[in-house]
């Protein structure tokens, strides 16, 4: 996760770690994104926020995620999970091989064939 602030993170000060290292999954997430949301960044890098999460924690992280979207923090959103992803944003990009193949409106991927076909795990 990457904020672009001018305030310095309380992530940097040691307590915040220390706790990180010994807390539940449920924490280790919930910590440094609010500590980055403490810093009230313009941007946001987001990357695979919701790997190896519990469901639940999944739909809390994207919950939040749509919270800060609309207090205006711009987000870039890295995520497997591309039916999500695309729920939650204005705008997609697939990548393969590290090339851009489609961009285009989230809710346009979302209703495109080959997207459902090939990222969605639906029948083209």
């Amino acid at each position: 996760m990457i904020a672009v602030s001018s305030q310095p993170s309380p992530m940097s000060h040691g307590r915040p770690l220390a706790l990180k290292r010994h807390a539940s999954p449920h924490l280790q997430v919930s910590l440094p994104f609010g500590f980055t949301l403490m810093s009230r960044p313009r941007l946001l890098l987001l990357d695979e926020p919701s790997m190896g999460l519990a469901p639940l924690m999944v739909q809390k992280v994207f919950e939040t995620i749509i919270a800060v979207a609309k207090e205006g923090v711009t987000m870039l959103l890295i995520e497997q999970n591309a039916r999500l992803a695309l729920e939650v944003s204005d705008r997609g990009y697939v990548m393969e091989s590290g090339e851009i193949t489609l961009e285009g409106p989230a809710p346009a991927l979302l209703h495109d064939p080959k997207v459902r076909a090939a990222y969605l795990g639906e029948a083209a």
